[in-house]
């Protein structure tokens, strides 16, 4: 799980304006975050399997939201896949 202050730092950087906090950018930005996180996890307990269903999970709402988005704005799915480091 990410702490308050990581995920603030996450918000600050995704975000498009002052008040934003839940565009697709930033909720991508969150679950990468999330994602990476219960990736290391893993490693350590591989029998840990309750914990590999709800990464699945993860992966798969991060990837419904970026075929919104890459349907929605190709540019900011473009730009948002070069900050993140993910390829598609």
């Amino acid at each position: 799980m990410l702490d308050t202050g990581q995920k603030q730092a996450v918000i600050e950087e995704y975000r498009a304006h002052d008040q934003d906090t839940g565009s697709s950018e930033v909720q991508i930005a969150l679950l990468t975050e999330r994602i990476s996180g219960l990736s290391g996890h893993l490693r350590d307990h591989h029998k840990d399997h309750q914990s590999r269903r709800g990464l699945m999970q993860m992966v798969g709402q991060r990837r419904h939201l970026l075929s919104y988005l890459s349907r929605e704005n190709v540019g900011r799915y473009r730009d948002l896949l070069a900050r993140l480091g993910l390829r598609r």
